[in-house]
């Protein structure tokens, strides 16, 4: 009896998180520009279904630039929070490191720090400095914000890290690159993987920043989005929505499958070490 109240508490639960969200799916196949369900839709009618919204989102030169901007911008911002949150996680594992404490809260406070009030700040410095409303002006402040998701899931895969091995491969003669290339990468490179989708979602749904920093030409799909609901409400949004949705569910899925990966990485690491 209490397993099963605990299993019906949790679909509860589960319910009502998901089901705000999954409702948007069925609501952009609507034939009609309304963002209910129309009787013929609950009818289950073929003519109330339609996949016009997604053919208007293809259509639409605007939507495809967004795409293409936040494409761009994710990108680059993950490669850059990658290489810099990588960096930092390596200094923060070293227990030679002084202030390791106070330096770990000032890289990840841009992830406790409310976004409108970091999206000011950067709006003033990138403006000060002539890359506000560019897009290099966007890849730095969007990689500012997803560089804290690297450090953390790097920082905890290195605290598991058998430093042991790495002092093998030395004493074979390996050198600091290599010993790092051959042994830790292989076991650090799930949580890097994990750290950099994180980061790229971070700056593929980011929309206050883009609102301070962005101009015409740098609207992204999430700017757009919010463009649409004030400006002109389209079921068309709910098409993108339901895009993102289905991204963000792959993302999810690539964490999970590297976590299942990182696992069985240590032999082949420690079979490295030794070689």
């Amino acid at each position: 009896m209490g397993r099963l109240l605990h299993v019906a508490f949790c679909a509860a639960v589960f319910v009502f998180l998901v089901a705000p969200i999954l409702v948007i799916v069925p609501l952009s196949f609507n034939a009609e520009p309304y963002f209910t369900f129309t009787d013929g839709m609950l009818r289950l009618d073929a003519d109330a279904w339609s996949l016009r919204w997604y053919e208007a989102v293809a259509g639409d030169g605007e939507w495809r630039r967004a795409l293409v901007n936040s494409l761009v911008i994710g990108v680059s911002a993950t490669v850059l929070a990658t290489v810099l949150g990588v960096l930092a996680a390596l200094g923060l594992a070293s227990p030679a490191m002084p202030g390791r404490a106070v330096v770990m809260s000032v890289v990840i406070s841009p992830m406790v720090t409310p976004v409108i009030v970091a999206a000011a700040g950067m709006f003033f410095f990138y403006s000060s400095i002539g890359l506000a409303q560019t897009h290099l002006g966007l890849i730095l402040a969007h990689a500012a914000l997803g560089t804290p998701f690297v450090v953390i899931t790097v920082t905890a895969t290195l605290a598991g890290f058998n430093h042991d091995l790495t002092r093998a491969a030395a004493s074979l003669g390996a050198g600091p690159w290599y010993a790092f290339r051959s042994v830790q990468l292989p076991l650090v490179l799930p949580g890097i993987v994990s750290g950099a989708l994180f980061a790229f979602a971070t700056s593929f749904d980011e929309v206050v920043t883009v609102l301070f920093m962005g101009g015409v030409e740098q609207r992204t799909v999430p700017r757009e989005m919010w463009a649409g609901v004030r400006e002109q409400i389209s079921p068309a949004i709910l098409a993108v929505a339901t895009f993102l949705i289905a991204f963000a569910l792959l993302l999810m899925g690539l964490v999970q499958w590297l976590r299942g990966r990182g696992s069985g990485s240590e032999p082949a690491a420690r079979d490295a070490a030794t070689a």
